[in-house]
């Protein structure tokens, strides 16, 4: 069976979630994109919620794009639940955040983020680093065989 490879964007502004959706397809990343507006939903998307019969399976997306400012649980929190989950703890995970904060990158490197990567201001520099994750990310990266 061939899996599609998904792409969760974890991304509360609006406008950075068009700019990042724009620069993918501008690039020719034509994945699903699955958007999760605030870090409760990521994990809902993730894992599924025991509270609701009509869920839909959790999704386990091919690469997560992740925002550290989130409302309701933070991108740290997110990618902590991520690393803690067996069946999740693998997925490849870019924090893509306008936070310059040493420590916020210390944070993710520690819980086990696979790159961190700072949002250029300019869309041309913005396209170009998409650009790059996704090539890297969805293309030239093997992950670890299914178990």
């Amino acid at each position: 069976m061939n899996q599609k490879k998904v792409i969760l964007l974890v991304e509360d502004n609006l406008d950075d979630e068009a700019l990042t959706i724009r620069a993918l397809k501008r690039n020719n990343i034509l994945n699903e994109v699955i958007v999760a507006r605030d870090g409760a939903e990521a994990v809902d998307i993730l894992f599924g919620t025991k509270n609701d019969p009509d869920k839909k399976e959790p999704v386990l997306p091919q690469l997560i794009l992740l925002d550290l400012n989130l409302p309701k649980i933070s991108g740290l929190e997110v990618l902590k639940q991520i690393r803690a989950n067996e069946k999740t703890r693998m997925l490849p995970v870019v924090v893509l955040t306008t936070s310059s904060e040493d420590r916020d990158r210390m944070e993710s490197y520690k819980l086990g983020v696979n790159s961190y990567i700072r949002k250029p201001v300019d869309f041309k520099q913005f396209s170009d680093a998409i650009l790059q994750v996704g090539l890297y990310w969805l293309v030239l990266n093997e992950g670890p065989p299914n178990t």
